[in-house]
């Protein structure tokens, strides 16, 4: 009895040694290791490695000789799937309307989503995903396709596309527009990788717990050049967190942005938006608010540089945002980029007026801002009521306003303990320190 199992255990020993050998000897999965258009090998390659390495590497050298990987549609990623960018260049291509990325849990039509976990995109070296040449679609899902879009507050909220007049597409952009794209998902980690000109916002987290977000540098300005001919589009915010986002680590972020460099965003804009897989909708699941599992909470922001406006927080109704850390955001204007409207309006933005209706008293409390510096029109702007809130170590180098911070008419008599410690207004290279220890 005690030589068979000898010889099982022998036997099962060199069979798992014989896998990982093989399994060595093979070596990462690729999407050179199959056949097609770049789009189709690099999703065969997910496949293939679903359940078995979960781990996809693509690397710098295209088997058909060239070295960007052109992307027709959206690389759709399961549970437990990294995806390593070795060194290397996708590219959305001109017949492209979709996401580069997107967690193949949510889609056109996927009404009731299942949860995804343990998703990561990691660039190794040089990893950079580029929009189109000349899209056919930009903007979120409220801006109407143009061929020539004015630039700034144009009256028709048009943004660049040439799908613009073309009969049988869609003349309004939507959530497909967004580079990376990740709903209800436990787990996901992006690291190590360069954006370039996404078609609206970068990255975007819908219902996504346990994050983490670091090493990204996004060069996403408010107009393209197509032809030589600059063209204009809109809503490019660099990443965006979503109804029920939490446990968030963001670090170490350098942006060009035509929009918010990182925005917090629990807006409910109406039931028209209240379905899961709507194509006509900024958002590919709901923007409902139904409870606490809708709020945004346990955000942590640290080391961010924009040219523009830096970390907004936007809450509609009765939807919260709280537990919010943000340390050490800088917005200095870039000469070599043309900035959006007037220049940045703010660094930091608390609050919401815009979107859907009024945020209501205290639902945007417990955020905690420090070493912030930043010029424009303000530095730390309170739009809503909030609640137990701390704004410490700020220096704003604008003119525009007359403080650090800013409150909206009527806001600060409504707001509940707020700390303001050690703020700054220096502009021109003067200062004075202005509000210290305010409570």
């Amino acid at each position: 009895m005690k030589i068979r199992i000898r010889k099982k255990l022998c036997c099962a020993l060199l069979l798992a040694t014989a896998a990982a050998a093989e399994g060595f000897a093979r070596g990462p999965v690729t999407p050179n290791d199959f056949a097609g258009s770049d789009t189709r090998r690099i999703r065969l390659a997910v496949e293939a490695a679903k359940g078995t390495t979960n781990s996809v590497t693509i690397p710098r050298l295209n088997a058909n000789g060239s070295t960007v990987w052109m992307i027709d549609s959206a690389i759709l990623l399961p549970s437990g799937m990294t995806v390593i960018l070795d060194n290397c260049t996708l590219q959305l291509s001109d017949s492209c309307r979709d996401n580069m990325f997107r967690s193949d849990n949510v889609g056109i039509g996927i009404a009731d989503p299942a949860w995804n976990e343990n998703i990561a995109i990691i660039g190794v070296g040089s990893a950079v995903l580029k929009g189109a040449a000349n899209p056919r679609a930009t903007g979120d899902g409220l801006r109407n396709l143009s061929l020539n879009p004015a630039p700034n507050h144009n009256k028709d909220r048009s943004s660049y596309g040439t799908d613009a007049g073309r009969i049988g597409r869609k003349q309004k952009s939507d959530w497909r527009n967004f580079m990376i794209l990740m709903a209800y998902v436990k787990g996901f980690e992006l690291k190590n990788v360069r954006i370039e000109y996404a078609h609206t916002w970068a990255v975007t987290c819908e219902r996504v717990h346990h994050a983490e977000i670091s090493n990204i540098r996004l060069y996403t300005p408010q107009y393209r050049y197509v032809g030589g001919e600059r063209k204009h589009t809109f809503n490019n915010d660099g990443i965006d967190l979503r109804e029920g986002c939490k446990y968030f680590r963001i670090d170490d972020i350098t942006s060009v942005n035509g929009d918010d460099c990182i925005a917090l965003s629990a807006l409910d804009m109406g039931p028209e938006y209240h379905t899961n897989g709507n194509v006509d909708s900024f958002q590919v699941t709901s923007t409902r608010h139904s409870g606490p599992e809708d709020d945004i909470e346990h955000v942590y922001i640290t080391n961010v540089k924009t040219n523009y406006t830096g970390v907004a927080l936007r809450a509609s109704d009765n939807a919260s945002i709280h537990h919010v850390y943000i340390d050490g955001v800088i917005t200095a204007a870039d000469p070599t980029v043309t900035p959006p409207y007037a220049g940045s309006p703010y660094v930091i933005l608390v609050g919401n007026r815009a979107y859907g209706k009024p945020s209501e008293k205290h639902r945007i409390h417990d955020i905690y801002v420090m070493n912030v510096i930043g010029d424009g029109l303000r530095l730390i702007d309170v739009k809503s009521p909030v609640a137990d809130c701390v704004f410490m170590n700020a220096v704003y180098t604008g003119d525009k306003a007359p403080a650090a911070v800013t409150y909206r008419e009527g806001i600060r008599e409504q707001c509940v303990n707020i700390q303001e410690i050690n703020l700054v207004k220096a502009p021109s290279g003067g200062g004075k320190t202005l509000n210290a220890n305010r409570k």
